[in-house]
């Protein structure tokens, strides 16, 4: 059995497919130490800078004197901290919802709620792009079949939903999509849920904080309000701390409590981080410079990557989000393209199959609100330099 193993490892090793972790030290930020390397960083989902802001830190250590380090059991057992309970709160009255429900993780959330909503033999229609912890909820899931539509393709998903006979249905999809940068047809997916009488279960992980008033995420960008979709969203991004949530009707939500299996079984989050997102939570509301600024930074990096002379062998995707991929196609070309940036004290990850389709190997630039304009600069030159 060892010899597959190790078979298998060698295999990725020959298709530039074998990940490794990097170390960093210190906080998050635009300039990192990276395997005790100083680099210019566009690798963090940190997207509003807010990781290492001292609202968030004074938050925390606050919190530490206050609730100590873990939750001690699960939230349903004797876990349920008032920290956790009051970010709920704020969550929902926030986003304008009737109730939220606080997870440890986003992997977690997904993992938990679509088995908990979605009944034996329902239908679900799934995004061909949608993150790797919706398609493990949906495998997970009771469904009687999965239809996966092509990204973003509204014809195709009508199609689907005109065949199906199922008495439930439900669509899943991501807000933002994670390697594309793009953002979802939430209005056309809402009208085709209304006509066709399905629910929405909508992953918002890399709008919300970025997009919308008061950085309310994707729904909030669009002018959508609807009880049939069903919002989850992580802290860890945008947020800058750890978690996740779901957010809903009454029903909906109490439903999740009950059901979810990745809440109820697991140990509370730790009441500190609970703290830190509350604190995060309002320097988001408050502070648009950090969107518009964000905002500011793709438009430069756009134009800087495409505008009258596009570089040869990059294809820059057009995004209006914190994610800009440039599509470079086979494994090889990326990881020498992202090893060039990194020998210019840039540090861009390649991102391979199976996180992407094969020949779609890309750089997948992140932008932070804490970057300046100049370090935007400094990557377009260097992109430039190497093509």
């Amino acid at each position: 059995m060892m010899k597959r193993f190790h078979e298998a490892l060698s295999s990725l090793r020959l298709k530039g497919l074998l990940r490794q972790r990097r170390t960093v030290e210190g906080p998050q930020g635009p300039l990192m130490v990276v395997d005790g390397v100083p680099l210019l960083s566009f690798a963090s989902n940190d997207y509003l800078g807010l990781a290492n802001h001292s609202a968030l830190i004074q938050a925390a250590h606050k919190a530490l004197d206050q609730y100590g380090v873990g939750a001690g059991a699960s939230a349903l057992i004797s876990g349920h901290s008032s920290a956790v309970d009051e970010l709920e709160v704020a969550l929902a009255e926030w986003l304008g919802y009737e109730r939220a429900l606080h997870f440890s993780t986003g992997y977690m959330a997904n993992m938990g709620i679509i088995p908990a909503l979605v009944g034996e033999g329902a239908a679900v229609f799934s995004d061909a792009l949608n993150h790797a912890c919706l398609i493990d909820g949906i495998r997970l899931s009771a469904a009687g079949s999965v239809n996966v539509y092509r990204h973003v393709d509204m014809a195709h998903l009508e199609q689907l939903l005109q065949e199906s006979h199922a008495a439930e249905k439900w669509i899943i999809t991501d807000g933002v999509f994670s390697m594309d940068g793009d953002i979802a047809p939430m209005v056309d997916l809402l009208s085709l849920a209304e006509r066709f009488d399905a629910q929405i279960i909508m992953d918002d992980a890399h709008g919300l904080g970025v997009l919308g008033l008061e950085g309310r995420g994707t729904l909030a960008h669009l002018g959508l309000v609807s009880p049939r979709i069903v919002y989850m969203a992580t802290l860890g991004k945008a947020a800058g701390v750890f978690g996740a949530f779901v957010a809903g009707t009454q029903d909906i939500v109490n439903w999740l409590e009950q059901r979810a299996r990745t809440y109820m079984f697991t140990t509370g989050s730790p009441p500190v981080l609970a703290a830190a997102a509350w604190a995060s939570i309002e320097c988001i509301r408050r502070d648009e410079f950090r969107r518009e600024h964000l905002r500011a930074l793709g438009q430069q990096l756009q134009l800087g990557l495409g505008g009258q002379t596009p570089i040869r062998g990059l294809t820059p995707l057009y995004s209006q989000t914190a994610i800009h991929p440039i599509l470079v196609g086979d494994n090889a070309s990326v990881m020498r393209i992202s090893a060039a940036l990194q020998a210019r004290g840039i540090w861009v990850p390649a991102i391979r199959p199976p996180t992407v389709p094969e020949g779609q190997a890309r750089l997948r630039i992140s932008l932070s609100a804490a970057h300046s304009t100049d370090q935007v600069e400094q990557l377009i030159t260097a992109l430039r330099a190497l093509a």
